[in-house]
């Protein structure tokens, strides 16, 4: 029985059919063949599997990146990248990496900063004359930062798999991006020396000044909203809360001229709300897509009504494909489970070593493998009610696991056959798909030492959600 559901769903997948409904259509042939499980309850275990208030943050997340992407905030972000590291040896290349980490703080995806800020990022850096490879592979490494950097779809998904804090997963990516981040600008350095690129803009204190001057100020405003927001609620009415901070951000922004400065406060809003208590990983998901909806209709007005109405169509047919995949996955682990195939798993893998270290690096070694064949949230909803037993036996933190589950993952989006973002690369770029896994498979190597660092030094990880979530 259990070789017909886990058999049947692999020759279904190798047909070509979508991965939601071979698993759907597995799971159904082993009810069908067990004859003791009502077919129904297909039905309601699916219906369960997204009936969930941590997954509402999903479709507001999505609309939040939709959003931002619409609203012109990218070439905002780009800019604010271009004056603050723009003067660097292979200027672009550092840009590509610091847009990246700046969006990430706002979309939660891979495939949205690709195809948003890459679509940007690629024109600019063969205009100036980079290697259509280079300008790829840097966009494609720095893509992944989205996921890793919070919010991030893939860690709500699976902390609401896993029963894990999601704003402890949020804080705990902070770290990994960071040193994500620093390696492909390393590696950019690297690149800009052996092949004598040159710098893309000339360096000027005053634009450089000004950059840094409008990270001061994001600075200043997160730790006066973390104090409002963390102040207690009686003794401050709504308008010192809320009306103040946004009246003082409106006129800073206007005083100065900055470019970036409302757009960069999108991060801030987001972790200081979760961290100050103020509101849920999923109410943020809501406060994202407000503030978004406040600067693309008020502050910049690059948003019009008919914009609206597309972005929101999109964001359906996106979260209608998730929340598909979550449905199809959450009946194919309740199987998994009912059928004790998770169980043998867990005492085949254990057989193997009780050691947390060598489980790692099978864990790791096993989610690259599933990373090339399987989408990402699938992934997750499948694998979870796996690893978790385990995970749970050898007292490794389940916020620790799943950093290092989705950074897995992330890479399995640059490596062939199914990897999202090569599709959405070739597209960009207009070259084939052979071209694009060439280009992108140096840009793994910053992401394989991260992921190394973090599977072996859980206390780095682990840091800040301490701090910020203590018990």
């Amino acid at each position: 029985m259990n070789s017909l559901l886990l058999g049947g769903f692999l020759a279904v997948m190798m047909t070509g059919v979508p991965i939601a409904i071979a698993m759907g259509i597995a799971s159904l042939l082993y009810i069908w063949a067990s004859g003791s499980i009502p077919p129904l309850t297909v039905v309601h275990r699916m219906v369960g599997g997204i009936d969930s208030f941590p997954l509402l943050a999903v479709p507001f997340f999505i609309l939040a990146g939709n959003l931002m992407n619409s609203a012109g905030v990218t070439n905002r972000i780009y800019d604010f990248a271009l004056a603050l590291v723009g003067w660097l040896k292979g200027g672009l290349g550092h840009v590509n990496v610091v847009g990246s980490v700046v969006f990430a703080g706002m979309s939660g995806t891979a495939v949205a900063d690709a195809g948003g800020l890459g679509t940007i990022e690629i024109k600019a850096m063969k205009d100036h004359g980079y290697p259509t490879d280079f300008a790829v592979g840097i966009t494609a490494a720095s893509s992944t930062l989205g996921p890793i950097i919070p919010p991030s779809l893939p860690m709500v998904i699976y902390g609401v798999q896993a029963n894990t804090s999601i704003g402890k997963l949020f804080a705990a990516g902070f770290l990994p991006g960071a040193m994500m981040a620093l390696f492909m600008m390393l590696m950019v350095a690297y690149y800009a020396h052996v092949r004598k690129y040159g710098s893309d803009i000339a360096f000027s204190w005053r634009r450089m000044g000004g950059a840094f001057f409008e990270l001061f100020f994001v600075a200043l405003a997160a730790l006066a909203l973390y104090f409002l927001w963390s102040a207690d609620a009686e003794s401050l009415g709504g308008l010192v809360r809320f009306g103040v901070p946004l009246i003082a951000v409106c006129v800073a922004d206007k005083v100065f001229r900055f470019d970036a400065f409302m757009a960069l406060l999108t991060p801030v809003i987001l972790i200081g709300g979760m961290a100050s208590g103020l509101f849920t990983p999923t109410e943020a998901a809501v406060a994202a897509v407000a503030w978004a909806l406040f600067l693309g209709f008020v502050w910049y007005r690059t948003l019009s009504w008919r914009m609206f109405v597309k972005v929101s169509m999109d964001t359906i047919e996106t979260t209608a494909v998730v929340l598909f995949i979550v449905a199809s996955a959450s009946i194919f682990a309740w199987v998994l489970t009912t059928t004790r195939v998770t169980d043998a798993i867990g005492v085949w893998v254990l057989s193997i070593s009780d050691n947390p270290y060598v489980f790692l690096l099978l864990a790791n070694l096993f989610l690259l493998f599933v990373g090339c064949f399987m989408e990402t949230i699938a992934a997750i909803t499948i694998l979870v009610p796996v690893f978790m037993p385990i995970v749970a036996k050898l007292g490794i933190d389940p916020v620790h696991f799943g950093l290092v589950m989705v950074l897995n993952l992330m890479i399995g989006l640059l490596t062939p056959p199914v990897g999202m973002v090569l599709f959405v690369l070739q597209k960009v770029a207009r070259i084939s798909f052979e071209a694009t896994v060439k280009a992108i498979l140096p840009w793994l190597t910053p992401l394989l030492v991260t992921l190394a660092i973090i599977t072996y030094w859980p206390s780095g990880v682990l840091w800040l959600p301490s701090v910020l979530f203590p018990k």
